[in-house]
């Protein structure tokens, strides 16, 4: 059987946007083993740490050029008071999280959260408590962390080990607000949001990008109240630097049906195509949200922050249901490509994403098992993403094949392309189809000349529902990949079902 051709062309001589590094951001709250296992075992741990940070886990963020780490919460932001985690870790409170349901000791705080920043190489993103917290809290930790030496704040973080200004940028004022974060409504919320954001201070060179709290899902009423309200209010009219959204591909489309959590390694052709389907839903997300947020701030000033995204299935059984722990397979991988795809795609509009979870939970980047660490086949999409990190998207046209669902469409195949700073070009490819191969056609329209193209980078596995584990950690993984032809202008490649490929050119 001859498999079908898809053609596109990429404009490589019609840049466009710039795609924020940002978009490629990960996500940690104090939930299940995230954290404590996930990230901080203890400087005693015989574990390999660098002062009670995994060094395996450390090692693998860097390698994938994690670009910022959003902490401490998650519901759990809006129960965290941040004087709990400074000071002698035998002094520090223990309390109940209640959010997660399990006991909080404190021993993973600010200046560990900001320890793991620096070991990756990344920018903290914090979001603080406005659910049960105060104006005065938030806007203490502000002053704690970015204020020079001299107040008493800035002078009690020097004396708990840090002198220098830790100069944090991003700043979520609340999480969910609408939900878990206090139930609010929008025009409630952006009263708060208003007030909070007002008394959070800029310090030296370090001024604030204030992230308020977006909408759930399709709650479009929730954006048009916060940017009509938020945008440029009297008297500071730069209250708000970008508005967040929440998105879980759970089988659930459109958000209206009925809930339909999935088992995340045993699946049929139907719920790999639900979860496809889910997840090319969230393109019309961001075109409705981007439209109200144009008419309110047609610069562009405000961007848009998807700071959870990812699949939610049901539990691991094998796991406490309060862990929201699961396994991973291809079909998360293609999901987390069409996903990335997609925010690129808005790129002119989205400028930070982070998915949820980094480590053990949720769409998670690693697995840990003990001293164990697995990379998930989500790990290796970020890894094969990284060339797009601040490069420049050039425009891709073509008929991509919409694949038909009752959930909704989605295209057979997604393609991004971007020119770097040094001038190479990256082009990534996400094969949606998860049983049938499809010949692809890239033609270069405008491309300066180039030599042959490197050899690119492939990602599938044997099977749709294998994962990877500590006797198998490289089951589904990225492979050199040459299997296409290329003669200066036009890219011809079958691609097997159910994978990502990248390949750039000089």
């Amino acid at each position: 059987m001859i498999p079908d051709r898809i053609a596109f062309t990429v404009a490589a001589d019609q840049p466009g946007p710039k795609i924020s590094r940002h978009i490629f951001g990960q996500f940690a709250e104090h939930l299940g083993r995230c954290v404590y296992e996930g990230i901080w075992v203890g400087e005693d741990s015989p574990i390999p740490n660098v002062r009670g940070l995994r060094s395996d886990v450390v090692a693998a963020l860097r390698a994938i050029k994690v670009p910022n780490l959003r902490w401490p919460g998650g519901c759990f932001a809006d129960a965290y008071h941040w004087r709990n985690g400074i000071g002698p870790r035998e002094k520090r409170l223990r309390m109940r999280n209640d959010t997660w349901g399990q006991i909080e000791t404190n021993a993973f705080g600010t200046h560990e959260f900001l320890d793991l920043c620096a070991q990756v190489g990344c920018e903290p993103v914090i979001c603080g408590n406005l659910g049960s917290g105060t104006v005065q809290e938030m806007r203490d930790w502000v002053e704690y962390l970015n204020a020079p030496v001299g107040t008493v704040l800035a002078n009690e973080r020097a004396a708990n080990g840090h002198p220098a200004p830790y100069g944090v940028r991003f700043w979520g004022v609340g999480n969910e607000s609408w939900g878990c974060g206090g139930v609010m409504r929008p025009e409630y919320y952006a009263d708060e949001f208003r007030r909070y954001s007002n008394f959070l201070g800029n310090y030296e060179k370090t001024r604030l990008y204030r992230i308020a709290t977006g909408p759930a899902v399709d709650d479009y009423a929730w954006t048009e109240v916060i940017m009509r309200e938020c945008t440029n209010p009297r008297f500071n009219g730069a209250v708000m630097d970008g508005l967040s959204l929440h998105y879980y591909m759970n089988g659930l489309t459109p958000p209206a049906k009925a809930p339909r959590l999935m088992p995340a390694t045993k699946f049929d052709a139907a719920d790999w195509n639900r979860v496809m389907a889910h997840g090319w839903f969230l393109d019309e997300l961001l075109t409705r949200h981007t439209a109200i947020m144009d008419r309110h701030d047609p610069q562009r000033r405000i961007g848009l922050v998807v700071d959870e995204w990812g699949a939610w299935y049901e539990n691991d059984p094998s796991h406490p249901a309060n862990e929201l722990y699961q396994q991973q397979t291809i079909r998360d991988a293609v999901l987390a490509a069409l996903t990335l795809n997609l925010f690129i795609a808005h790129a002119e509009r989205v400028s930070m994403a982070n998915v949820a979870q980094v480590i053990n939970v949720l769409h998670a980047m690693i697995l840990t098992f003990g001293d164990k660490m697995v990379r998930t086949p989500s790990y290796h999409v970020f890894d094969l993403y990284t060339p797009h990190q601040d490069a420049t998207r050039l425009p891709v046209t073509g008929a991509p094949q919409m694949r038909a669902h009752e959930d909704g469409a989605y295209p057979r195949v997604s393609v991004t392309a971007s020119r770097a700073a040094d001038g190479s070009i990256t082009v990534t490819l996400a094969h949606t189809d998860p049983t049938q191969p499809v010949t692809v056609e890239l033609t270069f329209a405008g491309l300066p000349a180039v030599g042959s193209a490197k050899a690119g980078r492939m990602l599938t596995a044997p099977a749709l529902t294998d994962i990877n584990t500590p006797s198998d950690p490289n089951r589904v993984a990225s492979v050199p990949w040459t299997d296409f032809s290329f003669d200066g202008a036009k890219l011809i490649a079958t691609l097997p079902p159910a994978c990502i490929a990248v390949m750039s050119f000089a």
